[in-house]
């Protein structure tokens, strides 16, 4: 079972090991955000959370670059990867 690593539009982070949908949903309302700027997938879930932990200590600098790196206008990714 796949895992994703995605960060929302107020840079938080976190590891879904579930079906994306179900996951970000969850994720979304339990944080009350709107918007998902940006991803990464695993087949492993260990490599999954070892990024998390390292990303989690990121500057938002540092977050914001990785985000505008592959989303430059910031748009919500949560419908491209849905279809």
């Amino acid at each position: 079972m796949p895992g994703f690593l995605l960060f929302n539009d107020a840079l938080y982070g976190s590891f879904l090991l579930s079906s994306f949908r179900g996951g970000a949903e969850h994720f979304s309302k339990k944080y009350s955000v709107d918007k998902l700027v940006w991803y990464e997938i695993y087949d492993d879930p260990v490599t999954a959370i070892t990024r998390e932990r390292e990303l989690k200590k990121w500057r938002r600098d540092w977050k914001i670059r990785l985000i505008e790196k592959q989303n430059p206008q910031w748009i919500d990714l949560y419908p491209q990867i849905t279809v």
